[in-house]
């Protein structure tokens, strides 16, 4: 007949806030992140992506190439006498055209963080606010880059010579990144209003065309009718395709190029406050 010994029950000790508080809080609570270090941080988090995710740059390299093959190919002996003639002109526009029409990734990125559940996480850290939207833009900087040296070194190899050279190039590429940083905010305006991705995308596209198209990439405005010529020469890729044609051949066109980056701070202070009132309220 076996027996059964009952276990006996020991009460714990209370435990007191102090001690609690002093186990939970042992060491000193890291500083907070700088407003750059939050955001560099996460334009390295962009970029970890296109490590993981290499089809990312598809549009980046095959794109472009693709643009500058047909166009030079397709309009250039009709509008310039000669491909190798036409690409003179023409190659500039395109990186303008491209790395532009490439900005509106950006809004697709943060929509699909924000289906995805990320942003909320995002949202509790104790970081500067706008640091998310910054690093997106900081790390798609790297895309913009990458898609105009494929460009440059395609047209090159076509028979692309630009009279300014290097410092030339180097200060169109500056310029080009400067106002597609800019020009992003719209989109990540628009990733922030839209429900899906496929949304982000078809009304970036339904804007972007019509302001890519109707300006100087392809051809002179002078050879457009008056009513057009109005709207083309004042459009900012016509400012900031002028400011690249002109640095990438020698001129420095200071107007143009005032214009360039007026219209960067005019997108960044309207649309930037928009994105980030949107943000907080998402």
């Amino acid at each position: 007949m076996s027996t059964v010994t009952p276990t006996e029950s020991k009460e714990l000790a209370p435990v007191s806030a102090e001690s609690l508080a002093a186990l939970l809080i042992a060491k000193e609570r890291p500083p907070r992140p700088s407003a750059l270090s939050a955001s560099v941080t996460f334009g390295w988090r962009a970029m970890l992506k296109i490590k993981h995710v290499p089809e990312q740059l598809f549009d980046v390299t095959v794109f472009p190439v693709m643009m500058v093959l047909m166009f030079t190919y397709l309009f250039g002996g009709a509008l310039a006498g000669s491909p190798r003639e036409y690409i003179q002109f023409l190659l500039p526009g395109i990186v303008v055209m491209s790395v532009v029409m490439i900005t509106m990734y950006t809004g697709v990125s943060v929509n699909t963080d924000i289906e995805k559940g990320v942003f909320d996480r995002f949202r509790s850290l104790p970081i500067w606010r706008p640091s998310t939207m910054v690093g997106y833009l900081l790390g798609d900087a790297l895309r913009y880059t990458i898609a105009s040296v494929v460009m440059l070194t395609v047209g090159l190899i076509l028979g692309y010579r630009p009279d300014g050279g290097v410092t030339g190039v180097l200060a169109g590429i500056a310029l080009l990144l400067v106002f597609s940083f800019a020009f992003s905010w719209i989109w990540t305006m628009f990733g922030l209003m839209l429900r899906t991705e496929k949304s982000v995308m078809g009304v970036s596209m339904m804007v972007i065309f019509p302001l890519t198209f109707l300006s100087n990439v392809f051809v002179d405005p002078r050879t457009m009718p008056g009513w057009l010529q109005a709207f083309v020469n004042n459009s900012p890729i016509t400012h900031l395709g002028s400011a690249v044609r002109g640095l990438m051949a020698g001129d420095w066109p200071t107007a143009e190029i005032a214009w360039s980056l007026g219209w960067s701070a005019l997108f960044v202070l309207v649309f930037g406050p928009i994105t980030m009132r949107l943000y907080n309220r998402k």
